[in-house]
């Protein structure tokens, strides 16, 4: 089970046991049908908006996963189209399988379905491009981080109830979440978690951009 699907599960734990004690508390039903939430006078749902039981919108809700989507995009776009001109570049087909993933002295390392020496020479190139390495340092830590928020939130929205991983990782103050400070957040969750569960040294190394790969 990755560390991702361990952190939602976590959460989701939360949810149910939070779900259970407000039904606990909730009075018995007066046999009367009550009225879908969200619903018109006319018994239909208006999907134009997100029922909120009046409450103001919580701190998750107001979470810029646009803005989050379009920094770590940038990177993405860079680094497939750079391992897409490497594979050219070395007479390799367009659909060759191809993963670059940082070793833990930050160097690059490839993984293909290829030859050894080509292999090796578009390593050393990418090795050579600090501006590939830092773009591979940021989505080692940007997408994993955007990848729990955008599955945390999704289940929020399905189930109703709020994640309690999520809520730790999220400021009350709009001001400081950014995706930077929700990274850093991340990780010092993620290293908490991964060092009770003793997998530290595995949640280091789990992260690669892969190309071509079969999903």
């Amino acid at each position: 089970m990755s560390l991702l699907t361990s952190l939602i599960n976590a959460g989701a734990q939360f949810q149910q046991a939070a779900t259970r004690r407000h039904a606990d508390t909730q009075p018995a039903s007066t046999g009367k049908a009550d009225k879908p939430q969200g619903a018109d006078a006319g018994g239909k749902n208006d999907d134009r908006f997100t029922f909120t039981g009046g409450q103001p919108r919580s701190k998750t809700g107001r979470l810029s996963v646009a803005e989050y989507r379009q920094q770590v995009g940038q990177d993405i776009a860079y680094v497939r189209e750079t391992l897409r001109h490497k594979l050219a570049e070395y007479g390799m087909q367009p659909n060759t399988q191809i993963a670059a993933a940082r070793t833990a002295s930050g160097e690059v390392s490839v993984q293909g379905r290829m030859p050894e020496q080509p292999r090796q020479r578009i390593e050393q190139d990418l090795n050579n491009s600090a501006e590939f390495r830092d773009a591979l340092k940021r989505l080692s830590v940007n997408e994993p981080t955007l990848a729990f928020v955008d599955t945390a939130l999704k289940l929020n929205q399905a189930y109703g109830t709020s994640n309690t991983v999520l809520d730790t990782l999220v400021s009350d103050n709009q001001q400081f979440n950014g995706l930077q400070d929700l990274v850093h957040r991340y990780d010092s969750i993620r290293k908490t978690f991964a060092s009770n569960d003793g997998s530290a040294a595995e949640a280091a190394r789990d992260y690669a951009f892969r190309l071509n790969a079969r999903a």
